[in-house]
């Protein structure tokens, strides 16, 4: 004989789940006043320049840079005012605004390191994982950066640059350059610096490590020149004669230059060339910081 169910108590049977109905914020409810958006590249931008500011290492490598620049541009003068003994000092065929030169060679090293720590620093400290947490998109992340760092180069080379070449031509009795040769001993050359220092960034995104990185962007600078001096045979002349007039230093000293040669980089050449590079580098970072692990 088979029992009949026992009825459940009333409060033990399961009540149905209720229903909520989203209801209008009451009168006087506090609303926030940051607006609610999508974040966008310009945000970015505004977190990049606020970190970069804000770092002693960007003053200093800065601040550094502009003093190798005006203290070799004044020394420059000196030297060329005491050696000459003509009471106005002239340096014949030379251009006087290739005096320049020597500052921003070795004002470039402080900007490869900036370049570098500027993305490399944030792996070595884990302060990257923050960043992409902030900005989940790695493209855009690395594209404020590169934006932030050669605006801000490349005013600050161009600006002291063009200081260094007026105390030249003001105080130093030789032809006066034109206006082409003012462009690229300016212009030219804050564009040329700026792009070597995003070629170190996109160095720093693939090494993430801040001395390996300049380690390497330091070889790139420098070990053309070097492997060239030591190139004795003969079958290696076209070899070290491309090593020689390729090499940033030469690069760099062509933007100077008034004569257009007859084989190398002149004029605007060793511009387009580091964009080519700088471009390339840039394109492997962005594959490697979109497809590596944090």
């Amino acid at each position: 004989m088979t029992t009949p169910p026992t009825p459940q108590a009333p409060s033990q049977r399961q009540a149905p789940a209720p229903q909520y109905s989203p209801q209008p914020a009451p009168a006087g409810a506090y609303t926030s006043p940051i607006p609610v958006r999508r974040a966008t590249l310009a945000d970015a931008i505004a977190s990049e320049w606020t970190k970069i500011r804000s770092v002693r290492s960007t003053m200093w490598t800065l601040g550094v840079m502009i003093v190798l620049l005006l203290g070799i541009g004044l020394l420059a003068t000196i030297a060329v005012n005491t050696v000459d003994s003509d009471p106005d000092p002239d340096l014949g065929s030379t251009p006087v605004l290739s005096l320049g030169f020597f500052g921003v060679l070795l004002g470039s090293i402080c900007v490869i390191t900036l370049g570098v720590m500027t993305i490399a620093s944030e792996y070595s400290t884990g302060m990257i994982r923050t960043t992409l947490t902030a900005c989940p998109s790695r493209a855009r992340v690395l594209s404020a950066k590169a934006i932030v760092f050669f605006l801000l180069t490349f005013v600050i080379t161009t600006v002291t640059t063009a200081l260094v070449a007026g105390m030249h031509t003001a105080f130093i009795d030789s032809a006066a350059p034109s206006a082409g040769d003012w462009l690229r001993a300016t212009v030219g050359v804050g564009l040329y610096i700026a792009m070597l220092g995003l070629l170190s960034l996109a160095v720093g995104a693939l090494v993430r490590h801040s001395a390996g990185a300049i380690t390497v962007m330091i070889g790139v600078v420098l070990l053309p020149l070097v492997l060239a001096m030591f190139m004795f045979a003969e079958s290696l002349s076209d070899l070290r004669l491309a090593l020689f007039q390729y090499s940033i230093p030469s690069q760099l000293s062509a933007l100077y230059s008034t004569s257009v040669a007859d084989s190398g980089p002149s004029g605007w050449d060793p511009l387009w060339i580091m964009l080519g590079i700088t471009a390339a580098a840039l394109i492997c970072a962005f594959a490697s910081l979109d497809r590596r692990d944090v």
